[in-house]
């Protein structure tokens, strides 16, 4: 998985997790909704300065973007 990917899908995942849309996070972080959609279609690499603004917003250390999701065992769903 490309570290692009990765990133999208966890902002992607704690936006939800905040139960922020993207413009509302857009809103709070004073950036443009398109932008936090382009990041999480993966059309936008996210500078560290964003990823830090993000972070701020969604109450995480920046180092949660990062993180490669977990696999599953065969007994989870």
């Amino acid at each position: 998985m490309r570290l692009r990917e990765i990133v999208a899908r966890n902002l992607r995942r704690l936006r939800h997790a905040k139960g922020l849309s993207q413009e509302e996070l857009a809103d709070r972080a004073e950036i443009n909704r398109n932008y936090v959609g382009m990041l999480e279609r993966e059309q936008h690499a996210a500078t560290i300065d964003m990823l830090e603004k993000l972070a701020a917003v969604l109450e995480v250390d920046p180092v949660a973007f990062f993180e490669r999701p977990k696999r599953r065992t065969s007994g989870e769903h």
